[in-house]
């Protein structure tokens, strides 16, 4: 769920051994120690809820209240000091929330941690998975670790303006033809130089090389582990070349070396200095290119299918979902609450279905299909219908859900194709470091 800009640029990073250690201290001395059991009640309760995020409309809170006798406390904690957060109180087993932010990126360590409760003994998952396709990425061993609230995935976007100016294809549906249309648009001299890549050292390095893999018909790990782009026929290979050709050839400005992908999307997309992002993130049409006091290419934008091989590819997830820590006071007061924060009609009203007073202002898309069809069909939701079709196919980044030392990896992979662009590594030295890491983790070296 993108909450600010800052959000994905500053993605979390495994907190330190001392910071997790110094964190406890403080959580023990505040707490006493040593976890109470939990109670069973599910009313006249106050459960604390922690997001990175602003809360829901009052209203709303005080209507769950009404509902059920729970008043919701909620904490807004950026994002990289809540994982620190959880992370000190599970470590201590001590209180700090009843349901708190799970994002999809550790599904894995978190389940193989046992931090958290599976939401399939609280909450009816099996009948959402038809209409939250997004489900899976929150999954560990069969069990489901946290319930996604939001649907972000990755987006191919297009200023369909410089694309016809330039005589390029608005709408390539291959990888070759995407690339051919952005040639003609800097031959042209529409823009000088087409395409945003985020090569800066950060995840949003890593998450445009996966959508990049994907798009090439790859996957980047096995079940176990082990690197699927180590040779140079594969498609996260190529994946990687095309990204490091585009930057070389002037596709992509020289000074994006060191431009997070929120930076790009606010001073390159959103200001027609470049015509596309292969890899964007999805809503942002709605939440900042189409918002005048923050874009100048207002209803110039849209949603692509994400070009393939041969056609159309997939959209790979990265959504955020909420789930109740080991250490909750009162588990069963957070699943009423997990239940009634992601069901279908409440997210279409938080995102705007039945007004502004309404929505809730740091929410973009519902995980529901179900909702983003409801929004898409009302006119609430710009590029609603192109949405909600990629949403339906959108699938996991790591099909057997995220290794439980993803944030390592993906360390790996966006200091390493850092290096590849900024012309210190070679791209066959860049894949060669990142497999290494692979498979030293999936070995646990």
């Amino acid at each position: 769920m993108r909450r600010s800009f800052s959000r994905r640029a500053g993605r979390w990073r495994a907190p330190t051994l001392a910071a997790v250690l110094g964190l406890t201290l403080v959580a023990t001395a505040a707490c006493g120690g040593g976890g109470n059991a939990p109670s069973d009640k599910d009313t006249d309760v106050t459960i604390t809820v922690a997001l990175a995020a602003d809360p829901p409309p009052k209203a709303a809170l005080e209507q769950f209240k009404q509902e059920t006798g729970i008043t919701v406390n909620w904490v807004n904690i950026d994002w990289d000091s809540l994982q620190t957060k959880i992370s000190a109180a599970a470590t201590a087993k001590t209180y700090f929330a009843d349901a708190t932010n799970v994002d999809w990126s550790r599904v894995g360590e978190l389940g193989k941690l046992g931090w958290y409760y599976p939401m399939d003994d609280y909450v009816d998952v099996a009948s959402m998975k038809a209409d939250v396709p997004q489900l899976a990425s929150f999954t560990y061993q069969d069990k489901v670790v946290g319930v996604p609230y939001d649907a972000s995935f990755m987006v191919t976007t297009v200023n369909t303006e410089l694309f016809k100016k330039a005589g390029a294809d608005p709408a390539p549906k291959t990888m070759d033809e995407y690339t051919a249309a952005l040639k003609k648009i800097k031959s042209s001299g529409t823009v000088k130089y087409p395409l945003n890549i985020p090569f800066a050292a950060a995840e949003g390095l890593s998450t445009y090389w996966y959508e990049t893999t994907n798009a090439f018909g790859g996957t980047i790990l096995d079940g176990k582990g082990k690197p699927q782009f180590s040779d140079p026929g594969s498609p996260g290979y190529q994946a990687a070349q095309w990204m490091v050709d585009a930057l070389k050839t002037g596709l992509v400005p020289p000074g994006n070396i060191n431009v997070t992908d929120s930076q790009g999307e606010q001073t390159l997309m959103a200001r027609g200095t470049v015509a596309s992002i292969f890899s964007d993130y999805s809503g942002l049409v709605g939440t900042l290119y189409n918002v005048p006091d923050s874009s100048s290419v207002v209803n110039k934008v849209a949603y692509l299918p994400t070009p393939g091989t041969t056609g159309p590819a997939a959209n790979l997830s990265n959504p955020d979902g909420v789930g109740i820590m080991k250490t909750a006071k009162y588990p069963k007061a957070a699943a009423k609450f997990i239940d009634w924060f992601t069901q279908s009609d409440r997210q279409a009203e938080f995102a705007g279905l039945n007004g502004p007073d309404k929505a809730w202002a740091s929410y973009a898309l519902p995980s529901h299909l179900s909702a983003v069809e409801k929004l898409a069909s009302g006119g609430k939701l710009i590029g609603g219908t192109e949405l909600a079709a990629l949403l339906k196919t959108s699938k996991p980044v790591f099909p057997e859900g995220a290794p439980a030392w993803y944030s390592k990896f993906s360390n790996a992979v966006y200091t390493h194709l850092h290096a590849a662009a900024a012309g210190s590594e070679t791209v066959e030295q860049a894949i060669k470091a990142m497999s290494d890491t692979a498979n030293d983790l999936s070995n646990g070296s």
